[in-house]
């Protein structure tokens, strides 16, 4: 088993941590994979659930946030504009949102009796990155059953690394995945959490920095694949417990930016950075209720404590799925080194 990035004794930041270091510190939240491993289908879905009741009918407040927009990501518009989340948020490849799609879809319908006869439809959120290299993604080998499950392993302690949507991503010209990290955000009113969750398809060795290191410098001789180049995408899950509303959720997310940089990205033309954040704390009812809504939302003053956290967790999420990532062979014998295998070979000091 792979070292986590600080058993490679590498502390990012320095606000403490959850129990578990992942996504799923937040209370309720859950992550299932479901993973492909055939030959030259080396793909799958990832799934986050915010809560373990009826997301149709008790929405989550939520928002999106486009760093770079070469993506075929599905239902940010109407998350943007209502700001909930009423679906559980997935993530695959980029030709498998369809399937993912329609998997949302027959979800809620089998849940939601209602839906499409006396209320409206539904909007499944999906995202994704192009696994091209490693996986022929012309079969288009994802299907509903997949997703559901994907949904059905949903626990709220998950492996991370070359798993379910991360399966047959790049990441920095090595094997990236899917990688997780959380902090606690304390405040004078009561201690938070704010989880990450990166599914990394991304950037070029030469970029790489490893808690401020250009550790990249050092290691991009050593790699054929280097020449390529960066092109990809990153698709970004912030959740948190912390009572916001979407606009101040919305600034939460972008700031998720500083940590994808502090790695090295420098956001290229044909990559696909996008943040999906969701907040556990107030739930949505579908249903139109006789009196006005009541919310919570932290002050102003407080958001740079959730700011730096987002921040921080994103960094060491987008380490995570390097350090967790393991050997694939895909499509006509396609293999890029880990950064685990590289290190080993070529051992540098933090």
């Amino acid at each position: 088993m792979n070292k986590t990035t600080r058993e490679n004794d590498i502390i990012i930041g320095s606000m403490p941590v959850g129990d578990r270091n992942q996504i799923t510190d937040v209370p309720g939240v859950t992550v299932g994979h479901y993973t492909l491993d055939r030959d030259d289908v080396q793909t799958g879905v990832t799934a986050i659930l915010p809560h373990q009741g009826n997301l149709f009918q008790n929405k989550t407040v939520a928002s999106a946030h486009v760093i770079n927009g070469f993506g075929k990501t599905a239902g940010t518009i109407q998350l943007e504009e209502l700001g909930t989340l009423e679906t559980p948020i997935l993530l695959t490849n980029t030709f498998g949102v369809g399937a993912a799609y329609d998997a949302l879809v027959a979800y809620t319908l089998e849940r939601n009796q209602e839906v499409g006869r006396t209320t409206g439809t539904v909007n499944p959120v999906i995202g994704e990155c192009n696994d091209m290299y490693i996986n022929d993604i012309r079969k288009q080998a994802v299907t509903k059953e997949h997703v559901f499950q994907a949904i059905e392993d949903a626990k709220d302690h998950f492996t991370e690394g070359c798993v379910g949507a991360g399966r047959g991503m790049l990441c920095y010209s090595l094997k990236g995945g899917i990688g997780s990290s959380s902090r606690k955000v304390e405040l004078a009113h009561g201690s938070y959490t704010i989880g990450v969750l990166t599914l990394t398809n991304f950037g070029k060795l030469s970029d790489l920095r490893i808690d401020g290191q250009p550790v990249g410098q050092q290691l991009k001789n050593y790699i054929q694949s280097e020449k390529e180049k960066d092109r990809g995408s990153i698709m970004i899950v912030v959740a948190t417990d912390l009572p916001v509303s979407e606009r101040q959720l919305k600034r939460i997310c972008k700031r998720t930016v500083t940590g994808l940089s502090k790695t090295g990205s420098m956001v290229g033309n044909g990559s696909g950075d996008v943040v999906l954040g969701f907040s556990t704390a107030t739930t949505i009812p579908h249903g139109k209720p006789e009196g006005p809504l009541s919310f919570s939302s932290i002050h102003e003053e407080d958001i740079d404590e959730a700011f730096r956290a987002v921040g921080e967790a994103t960094e060491e999420s987008i380490l995570e799925s390097l350090f967790q990532a393991t050997p694939v062979r895909g499509r006509n014998s396609h293999q890029i080194p880990t950064l685990t295998e590289l290190l080993e070979s070529h051992p540098i000091q933090f």
